[in-house]
Formats: structure tokens, sequence, C-alpha cells
């Protein structure tokens, strides 16, 4: 059992402020603690989620700490940047993210086990102006991804062509145009070598389902843990289950007359 402690700084619901001010609570672990009268204020013990005032003493016994699915980067009016742990969908992460900001708007995906840079609007006004950078691909992202063996190009840019399968939730690619594929670009640059394993940066032009995962496998380097389009055999031979790739950073841009000019240059790491 372990006992997490706050006082309220503005009136509200216990939910909402329980969720800002205690690190690693969940929306179930709170209901749970309610359920079981597991919650005082101000020294009574309550099963409701009551309305707080400032200054109320909250207590809260918890059996369950949530899992460490995020951290937060970066937060103001607008925007929240993250880093998303890796083992947890992107939609999971921002249900987490909702119940702490009930205005929050999802913007993009990261696949499960793909850790890194996620960023959420908070209003309306950023979501458009959001998904405006992601759509018009004016945004830099960087990845790093940690590969099977040694590119022969130590920096290269990608061409290829893409099809999704999505009744087996994974793309296949090919080196000509094929029926339904869309071609794809993905640059590369090596920047570090360790034995049969290389580290590279890597920069999608098109942002595809899996398209990083997918390609450098397709050139005979695949993600070191990816359990789909990896070699499975030097996976276990690495004892690697997890995939080694990670958003690394997130540099925004945006036109002068954007209501987010102000962030425009900033960049975002981990």
């Amino acid at each position: 059992m372990v006992k997490k402690t706050f006082i309220a700084d503005k009136n509200h619901k216990l939910s909402k402020l329980a969720l800002i001010s205690v690190d690693g609570l969940s929306f179930s672990a709170l209901r749970r603690a309610l359920r079981q009268k597991d919650v005082k204020v101000n020294g009574v013990r309550i099963s409701d989620d009551v309305s707080l005032s400032v200054g109320d003493q909250v207590e809260i016994y918890c059996q369950e700490i949530n899992i460490d699915k995020y951290n937060e980067i970066y937060r103001d009016e607008n925007i929240l940047v993250i880093n998303k742990k890796s083992g947890f969908t992107s939609e999971a992460v921002f249900e987490l993210i909702n119940q702490k900001y009930s205005t929050a708007r999802f913007i993009h995906r990261l696949d499960r086990n793909t850790d890194g840079v996620m960023i959420f609007a908070l209003n309306l006004v950023a979501e458009k102006a959001l998904l405006d950078g992601f759509k018009n691909r004016t945004f830099d992202k960087k990845y790093h991804a940690l590969v099977k063996g040694v590119p022969n190009k130590k920096q290269d840019v990608l061409t290829a062509y893409l099809v999704k399968d999505s009744d087996n939730s994974l793309v296949k690619i090919y080196d000509t145009p094929v029926k339904n594929s869309v071609k794809i670009k993905t640059g590369y640059k090596v920047i570090e070598i360790n034995d049969d394993v290389s580290l590279l940066e890597v920069e999608l032009y098109t942002g595809k389902t899996h398209q990083i995962r997918a390609h450098l496998a397709h050139i005979g380097h695949p993600i070191v843990g990816d359990g789909k389009y990896g070699d499975f055999a030097f996976n276990a031979l690495k004892n690697e289950k997890t995939q080694k790739l990670t958003a690394v950073s997130l540099t925004l841009n945006f036109k002068t007359e954007s209501p987010l000019y102000y962030l425009n240059g900033k960049k975002f790491t981990i």
C-alpha cells in the first residue's frame, strides 16, 4: 500500500486534482481507492469523487501506481510535449494524458514499441496548427535506430514502394511500383558502429505505417529487437525483445501568421 498526499490549490473535483498532483496515479487506481474508501479528505474517509476546496488535504492509499507510460518534456497553454515510453500504444498514452488534461487533442502516433517525442494540442487552435504542420511536413523529426550490420553507405536517402497489408497488420516494401503501392522516402546517417550493429539517425521524408522498420529491413539492416520485421535469430542472439527505435527530436516550424509562431524553430529532444 502506497500513501500519496496533496493539498488542493484550487476548487475542483478530486479526480481532476489528484491526477494532476500525484505522479503515476491512474484514473483506475483512483477509482479503486475510492471504492475501498482508501481516500481521505481532511482526515475523513470518502468513497465519492467529491469537489475539493482550496486548502483541502487529501490522502490516497494506493495498491497500484500507474506504470510510467510517459514523462513531460514541455507544456504551455497550447501544447504538451512528452517522451512516450516503449511498450505502450499512443492511444493508451493519450487516454492517460486526457484524464489529466481534458482538452488535449491527439495529433500523431508512434508504434507501441517505439519510444520518444510526441506532441499533443491542448486546444482547438493548436490542434489545427499542429495537424497542418504534420500534413504539410514542415516539422523536422529525427529518429535513432539500432540496426543489424553496417550499411555500405554511411549516409543515404532511400526510395521504395510500400503496400499496406491491413489484414496482417504489416507492410511490404518493393523496389519498383506494384499494385496499390505508394512511394516512400527514408533518409539515414550512420552515427556509430559497434561490431555487428550500427546506430543510425533516420529522417522520414514520407510518413507511412511502419516505414522506418520495414524500409531498413528491406535493405538488409533490420532494427534490433523488432519482432515483426527483424531478424529473429539475431534478436535471440542479442537477447533483445523490444525494437530499438526512438523518436529523438521534433523541431517545429510555423509561418509568421500562425498562432503558434512563438514556437517556430523550437526543438524538443528526449
